[in-house]
């Protein structure tokens, strides 16, 4: 099936030289969450400023839902709700009136049920009358996704939607993505919290300094965290690492006093009790071991500290 979004050889420079992203290549399935992380100034809001055609782009297509997105403008962004970083709304409107001259906004008729519907779902319905200056943060945050709902797009982009909301109230937003999501919405969300990647995403893209250099399937990724090392201190120098220890692919270290081990802490056997026999009979003797195991957020640290 062919991705509901495509972007190809993207790129963006500005006046002032300044390359913010650099060719761009990704393609996003139909019905699926992804989540892009990056650290501020990776290039995360250029990119769906872009692709939702806020922005130019210098270099590269993007098509959404089979639209070009610079030559086919309104077909492409009729697809799009997005949800900025920032809230932007009419302080003293209500509710309801923000959210149905938002669908009037893409020239969609008026349609009451579906603006029910859509305040229902985000447990704003008994707000439906009162003005935003009222609401808390976290209410506020709602309504901006319920503007980006309202003419029924089938793509929904949230950039960085839990920015300085509440623990709770997070969660709240999790369960609200999930919702949209099993309505058929793709969701396209951009984040710092490493956990509300872990917790929602189905794939997970890095962006670093304007370039894409992960995206992997979370289960890939949650994969990598049930990896562990098993770190051996050896009693003294060797300069190589015994034949008979090969299927084990231990690394040694530069100074050759140090076995590292890499196992897989889910599968039925970890295969430290047969490493330490093999280690014994090739007469390798060891003072101490650890154990250190990587998150998620180690990973992702490691990728944008990469030269």
């Amino acid at each position: 099936m062919a991705p509901i979004i495509s972007v190809a050889n993207l790129s963006k420079t500005y006046g002032s030289g300044f390359k913010a992203l650099k060719d761009i290549n990704l393609e996003i399935a139909s019905g699926e969450i992804f989540a892009l992380l990056g650290p501020n100034g990776a290039g995360k809001t250029t990119l769906i400023s872009i692709i939702c055609g806020i922005a130019n782009p210098s270099e590269g297509r993007i098509s959404v839902g089979g639209h070009d997105i610079q030559n086919s403008y309104r077909a492409a962004r009729s697809l799009i709700g997005l949800v900025p970083q920032e809230l932007h709304t009419d302080a003293f409107e209500t509710v309801w009136a923000t959210v149905s001259f938002s669908r009037g906004l893409f020239g969609k008729p008026k349609n009451p049920p579906h603006i029910e519907k859509v305040l229902k779902d985000l447990s704003l319905w008994d707000k439906k009358d009162s003005k935003i200056v009222t609401l808390s943060g976290g209410m506020k945050r709602r309504v901006m996704i319920a503007k980006a709902l309202s003419h029924e797009p089938q793509i929904l982009f949230l950039d960085e939607p839990t920015a300085g909301v509440d623990v709770e109230l997070r969660k709240g937003m999790w369960e609200v993505v999930r919702t949209l999501q099993a309505s058929g919405v793709t969701i396209i969300l951009t984040t710092h919290y490493i956990e509300e990647a872990e917790e929602m995403a189905d794939r997970i893209g890095v962006i670093n300094k304007g370039e894409i250099i992960l995206v992997e399937e979370k289960a890939g990724l949650m994969q990598k965290l049930g990896k562990k090392q098993l770190k051996l201190h050896l009693q003294g120098r060797i300069n190589e690492i015994p034949t008979q220890l090969a299927a084990y692919n231990l690394d040694l270290s530069e100074e050759g006093t140090e076995l590292t081990f890499n196992y897989d802490t889910k599968g039925e056997r970890t295969g430290i009790t047969s490493l330490l026999g093999d280690l014994r009979n090739a007469g390798i003797r060891f003072s101490d071991l650890d154990t250190s195991q990587s998150t998620l957020e180690d990973i992702f640290v490691s990728l944008v500290r990469a030269p």
